[in-house]
């Protein structure tokens, strides 16, 4: 999900989620490592049976695999600023990098080396299809030599695979709870760092499920881009040499290194908090827990997700997601029902929910004016605190005549001409708010107010977006200055409300029913205000069936800046170069980036040009397709699923038999022999050992809705909630717990489906 904020919220509101991971490591005896024994008991005392990786986050923070449009609008925007980010900060080392040796400082030999595109990280580039195989033989020699692998059965979805990492787990777990031999207690882990994880795993209602993820630590010191040392960043670097460690050791390591921990987060609990949080005294029908989770998930899209820009008058850190529970609950004892049901929306009590928090918007956008002023001030006394310190340490160094009638002269803070000068944490910290600030001002007007102004930096063009919501005038500002409209244009609100109503239909689908179109996608960079949201019942009624997804190549012109083009054929990366090109408006050169309302340009919407038009992509691709070779084309296919086993896996004879007899048809795995996995097998045209066969997930008729219900037969974990867990959330700092229940016996393998989180 994007939403930074979320996790940070959840985990603080709801603490007993979070548990620590403990890792068994490896040993060193005698200078020979030690692996771990795969084969032993979990440490943590709980045996999963499936492990999910997401590799996006493994391989890259941001990587994507084959996705909808919808996602590769946010695709295209990380890439063109990647590739625009690059190449600013290579400007900037090697102008900062002249400055320094030219007054004579010290910074290491410059290595001359080409600049790594992390754009490659895409599907379709030779860097995808290498990781693919190397990928596949890891799988293999861990299967062939590793004894904790020998009964273990691997599935692997590369890039070529249509599909989100995330969701492909989910629709796998999908189609195989909804087969007859799914063991409703199996214990699920996912490993994965995005918080739309949690709403995934809670959707599948799955009661057994855990996620694993790196512990974030915040703050953790970088080293600079031009000297690699950790205290300052690249805009202060003063090119001085590292101290000398010892007799042995060239220089001093000042980069502090500490091993990544992990935390588990447990799902079953954060059901718990759920059950409490949602559940609804006095109805005239029966409490539904499990339907009332399904429209929790739906209502934090509300403040932002991968695919919708967030409601404006929505923030988790102002109580967004709270006020939206309290509305839901009203609306439920008015209506008489739920807001979702197995991922189809009902319009008309979400229109109410909206229109609720509409009638408070004006509130909401004076209240957090207020809270910016109240935050401001703090800061502002902060920084007079942190000057007047810095000054009085000066001032004892180098003597009264540095102040003058009790004051001191901020400009003479940190300067670098006085050697004697005192250089401690909180006036370096001055120093670098003062660089930051130092930008210049550019006031954009329209008609005859103030609507925004713009910095123009390092990373480009910002666009500050200050449009003062909490004056009135608020909404004519907003759609004037985001959209160039005026706000009295009752159509072309409509119409984003439209593609709004459009999109949470189509996210919710996503979770719970897999991808309803592959063409879908919101064309606008900002969403409405919530009291737009008027006579939206009718404004959605399905989706055009049939569509298919981008080719790998394909979807790299759909996704790509041109200077990331050499990762396509020569005649395809013309089309982002060259003047006389159909699509040439699909590649600026540069672009701004809307800070809108944010602090860093990270945060930001990156403001290009056009979105791109697939109809017009595809005409023109039909002129350069010939142009492919024979490997091109071959990278460029949709792949499939493959399934590997080792020798001793008692699938691994019915493979061997599938080879023997050359059967080319789909066969259907036969349950028992593969710990309860259903689908069809078909043979690999490049078999590796151990045994390795094409996968397809169980597949259902056109029409077919998976339950967003708990399976017959699931247990629920015992309750592990205490009556002052409920008052913990938002007082107490967040503080992950030890591992799982200490108390509870340890489990082992051959108890697979039948343990419970605690």
């Amino acid at each position: 999900m994007g939403v930074p904020a979320f996790f940070r919220w959840l985990s603080r509101k709801y603490p007993s989620i979070i548990v620590h991971c403990v890792e068994e490591k490896g040993k060193e005896c005698n200078g020979v490592r030690i692996p771990v024994d795969t084969t032993k008991p979990n440490p943590n005392e709980v045996e999963f049976d499936n492990l999910y990786l997401d590799m996006n986050g493994i391989i890259h923070p941001y990587v994507f695999i084959t996705a909808p449009r919808a996602k590769m609008n946010q695709q295209r925007s990380r890439r063109f600023r990647a590739s625009k980010e690059g190449v600013e900060l290579a400007e900037e080392k090697h102008r900062m990098r002249e400055e320094i040796i030219q007054r004579g400082g010290y910074l290491p030999a410059e290595e001359i080396k080409e600049r790594f595109d992390s754009n490659c990280i895409t599907p379709g580039t030779e860097f995808m299809d290498n990781l693919a195989h190397c990928l596949r033989y890891y799988v293999a020699e861990r299967l062939s030599n590793d004894p904790g692998w020998k009964n273990v059965t691997v599935l692997l979805s590369d890039a070529s695979v249509p599909g989100e990492g995330e969701h492909k787990i989910m629709d796998f777990i999908r189609r195989q709870r909804a087969q007859p031999n799914h063991d409703p207690n199996t214990h699920h882990c996912l490993c994965g760092a995005d918080a739309d994880l949690i709403m995934l795993g809670l959707a599948t209602h799955e009661p057994n499920f855990t996620i694993i993820r790196e512990e974030f630590k915040p703050n953790k010191p970088r080293p600079c881009a031009l000297c690699g040392q950790v205290g300052h960043e690249i805009k202060e670097c003063q090119g001085v040499a590292r101290e000398k460690k010892g007799e042995h050791d060239e220089f001093a390591d000042t980069m502090p290194t500490s091993e990544q921990e992990f935390i588990f987060i447990r799902l079953c609990v954060l059901r718990e908090y759920l059950a409490r949080e949602l559940t609804m005294a006095s109805l005239p029908f029966p409490f539904d827990f499990e339907r009332s989770v399904d429209d929790w998930v739906f209502m934090c899209f509300f403040v932002g997700n991968d695919f919708l820009p967030h409601l404006p008058s929505l923030e988790i850190r102002e109580g967004a997601i709270d006020r939206l529970v309290n509305i839901y609950k009203d609306v439920v004892h008015k209506t008489g029902g739920y807001l979702t049901e197995n991922g189809y929306v009902k319009l008309d009590r979400v229109e109410m929910i909206m229109q609720a928090v509409g009638v408070a918007e004006d509130n909401i956008f004076k209240k957090r004016k207020e809270d910016e002023v109240k935050h401001s001030r703090k800061t502002q006394k902060r920084w007079r605190f942190d000057l007047s310190r810095a000054a009085f340490l000066q001032a004892e160094q180098q003597g009264p005549a540095y102040l003058t009638s009790g004051q001191f002269a901020p400009h003479a803070l940190g300067r670098r001409d006085r050697p004697d000068a005192v250089q401690n944490a909180r006036q370096q910290a001055f120093d670098m708010r003062m660089q930051h600030n130092r930008v210049t001002t550019i006031n954009i007007t329209v008609g005859s107010f103030l609507t925004s102004d713009s910095v123009k930096s390092e990373a480009g063009l910002m666009i500050r977006g200050v449009f003062r919501l909490w004056e009135e005038g608020w909404k004519q500002r907003y759609y004037k200055t985001k959209f160039d409209v005026d706000v009295s244009d009752e159509d072309f609100r409509k119409k984003v409300v439209k593609s709004y109503v459009e999109g949470l239909c189509w996210v919710l689908r996503y979770y719970y029913q897999g991808c309803a179109s592959w063409k879908w996608y919101f064309p606008f960079h900002y969403a409405p205000f919530a009291s737009d949201f008027k006579d939206i019942k009718d404004m959605f009624t399905e989706f055009e069936k049939d569509t298919k997804p981008f080719k790998p190549l394909e979807q790299l012109m759909g996704v790509f800046p041109a200077a990331s083009g050499n990762f396509l054929p020569e005649t395809w990366r013309n089309l982002m170069s060259s003047p006389d090109s159909s699509i040439i408006d699909f590649y600026p050169d540069d672009f701004a980036i809307d800070l809108n309302g944010k602090k860093y340009a990270w945060q930001g919407e990156c403001r290009l040009v056009t979105f791109v038009d697939e109809r017009r992509l595809r005409a023109a691709l039909a002129d350069v397709y010939p142009d492919l070779t024979v490997e091109e084309v071959k990278r460029n296919s949709l792949g499939s699923d493959v399934l590997f086993v080792g020798k001793s896996h008692p699938l691994a004879d019915f493979i061997h038999e599938l080879y023997r007899a050359e059967s080319h048809e789909g066969t259907e795995i036969p349950a028992e022999l593969c710990h309860g996995i259903q689908g069809i097998l078909n043979l690999d045209d490049d078999p590796i050992l151990p045994d390795k066969v094409k996968f397809k997930d169980p597949a259902y008729a056109d029409g077919f809705v998976f339950k967003a219900t708990l399976l017959s037969g699931a247990k629920i974990p015992p309750k592990v909630l205490k009556p002052g867990d409920w008052e913990r959330g938002n007082r107490e700092p967040w503080k992950p717990q030890l591992g799982f229940n200490p108390n509870r016996q340890q489990a082992h393998l051959d108890q697979s489906g039948f343990r419970a989180l605690r």
